[in-house]
């Protein structure tokens, strides 16, 4: 079975932010992290090098496919700050119409700007999606 491509590494959080070229998306996620850390009680961490994540969780699947990854993380990319929420948005309709403009894929909610979401709404989501699986071990 391979490993997985995306692992918890020892890289610098603060550096790999402060390297993020534009400088709105740049402060973005500056403070995105900082709300994060917040909302967790985690500290952030990188994961491979373009993803800073949030605590850890465990998955096994049937396959024998398992890892570890974060329960919620973040990535500045290039068309917008992206969210990562492992367990989804299923349970998290009300949060996601109170946030403003965002668009969902399956665990990632993408942000063009940080300023046009509800801050309180967005700190609820991490804070409920973090506690749903840290220090878990998910089964599938």
């Amino acid at each position: 079975m391979a490993e997985p491509k995306t692992t918890r590494t020892t890289a610098d959080v603060g550096e790999f932010l402060a390297a993020v070229a534009d400088e709105r998306r740049r402060a973005d996620a500056q403070a995105l992290c900082a709300l994060m850390a917040e909302a967790t009680g985690a500290a952030p961490a990188m994961w491979g090098s373009a993803i800073v994540g949030f605590g850890t969780y465990h998955y096994r699947y049937a396959s024998g496919r398992e890892g570890d990854w974060p329960p919620v993380g973040l990535a500045p990319r290039k068309q917008a700050l992206t969210l990562y929420v492992a367990e989804g948005f299923e349970r998290h309709a009300g949060l996601l119409t109170r946030l403003g403009p965002v668009t969902t894929g399956k665990g990632c909610l993408y942000i063009k700007r940080l300023a046009e979401v509800d801050a309180e709404a967005l700190r609820e989501l991490v804070k409920a999606a973090f506690e749903a699986f840290d220090g878990r071990t998910i089964t599938g």
